[in-house]
């Protein structure tokens, strides 16, 4: 069983599915496995002793922690998982798959049907807004600005303007 060896961890907590949804995270991204699933052996605030369940999980080699201990605060968009994309084709991977029974919103954002916010993104995007030329970063922003999946295409095409 591998161990967890990075200093900082994310931790999610689920209401309920944080296998499933680990599960369904590791078919989404590379390099990712179910590393370990064990119930908590002590009675909590959350149950009786076994009812809560924690799964270590790999995702592109970044470990995470689900638990499933029943309600507490909710996902909400103050914390969100970027995935920095190559082209438009990692993009559209990422945004269709995690997208499955979830919800699209604005500037590449959506929310899984965990209820987890993801930023897919292209790498460009970010060179694109540093850029020095203002004027162009601030006309891709503004194309940016009006995505939902964000299009590598049109914000080239936003660059070249």
């Amino acid at each position: 069983m591998p161990q967890i060896t990075s200093k900082i961890v994310p931790q999610l907590w689920f209401i309920e599915s944080a296998k499933e949804a680990a599960e369904f995270y590791v078919g989404v991204f590379p390099n990712a496995r179910i590393d370990r699933v064990t119930s908590l052996p002590a009675d909590s605030p959350s149950g009786p002793a076994g009812s809560v369940e924690v799964v270590d999980f790999t995702l592109a080699g970044q470990p995470f922690v689900a638990f499933a201990a029943g309600r507490f605060d909710p996902f909400n968009h103050a914390i969100s998982f970027t995935v920095r994309c190559e082209d438009q084709a990692e993009v559209d991977h990422y945004w269709n798959a995690l997208l499955e029974g979830g919800t699209a919103e604005q500037c590449g954002w959506l929310k899984d049907r965990f209820g987890v916010s993801w930023q897919i993104v292209p790498v460009a995007l970010g060179d694109y807004v540093a850029d020095p030329d203002r004027a162009k970063a601030r006309r891709v922003a503004e194309a940016m600005l009006k995505m939902g999946k964000i299009d590598l295409e049109r914000l080239h095409e936003a660059a070249r303007a």
